[in-house]
């Protein structure tokens, strides 16, 4: 099966509190769109990579390429819309009509491990929908006006990650259905379950984590200097 990545990088990142969308903004000297693309593209499934980035940034991204080096399995870069599920939409559109996968990433996820790719991507080839996920750790409370109403069994929640992938006619449905009801929903495989389709859940890796805060940046960057002392 041939595979493609959509990586989604048009937010604004408003909680991450720097002048820059959040993709382009430095970790370890280089931005975290490209080192989110290094990662995918080292997955050996993966052979292209369509980058949403937001509509007035096509010409600094093209400049980062430019700047760090090109590869031949990214795209051009197409412009995101106003919500995630849109960017999404717009990055499918602009595949390629002969993949069979796509893998949706998050640019600030940019620390996903390329064998984590591998093992998702071999998931949704057997079952056509799989995202990577991690077992919540933590004691989950329902509350309702400030107050504890249900402490739910944990073993049952896993926190969702990205890559997740889906069939390419599958999640065009799915976006498709999602955007003729009003249906908004926080990650691609909530929509792909609203069509009835089982997505798998692969273990993933807590260093995966998404930037979401500028102090998320250091914890990025010890990671990444940990992974170059230990070589794993």
């Amino acid at each position: 099966m041939r595979v493609a990545a959509v990586l989604v990088a048009a937010g604004r990142g408003e909680r991450f509190g720097h002048e820059l969308p959040k993709a382009f903004v430095s970790l370890a000297g280089r931005p975290l769109v490209l080192r989110a693309a290094e990662a995918l593209f080292a997955a050996p499934e993966v052979t292209c990579i369509v980058p949403v980035v937001p509509g007035d940034g096509l010409e600094r991204f093209r400049a980062l390429v430019a700047e760090f080096g090109e590869s031949p399995c990214l795209a051009a870069p197409v412009a995101g819309g106003a919500e995630r599920q849109d960017s999404v939409a717009a990055g499918l559109e602009a595949l390629p009509a002969d993949f069979d996968l796509v893998a949706v990433h998050d640019a600030a996820r940019p620390l996903v491990r390329p064998e984590a790719v591998s093992r998702v991507v071999a998931a949704a080839a057997r079952a056509g929908a799989a995202i990577l996920a991690t077992p919540v750790g933590d004691t989950l409370k329902r509350v309702a006006d400030g107050r504890i109403v249900e402490t739910p069994e944990r073993s049952a929640f896993w926190a969702a990650q990205t890559p997740q992938v889906f069939r390419v006619e599958l999640l065009r449905e799915a976006l498709a259905k999602a955007q003729a009801a009003g249906l908004r929903a926080t990650d691609d495989a909530a929509l792909v379950e609203r069509l009835g389709a089982a997505v798998h859940v692969v273990e993933g890796d807590s260093d995966n984590l998404k930037l979401t805060h500028a102090e998320d940046l250091a914890v990025a960057e010890r990671i990444l200097a940990r992974r170059e002392e230990t070589g794993a």
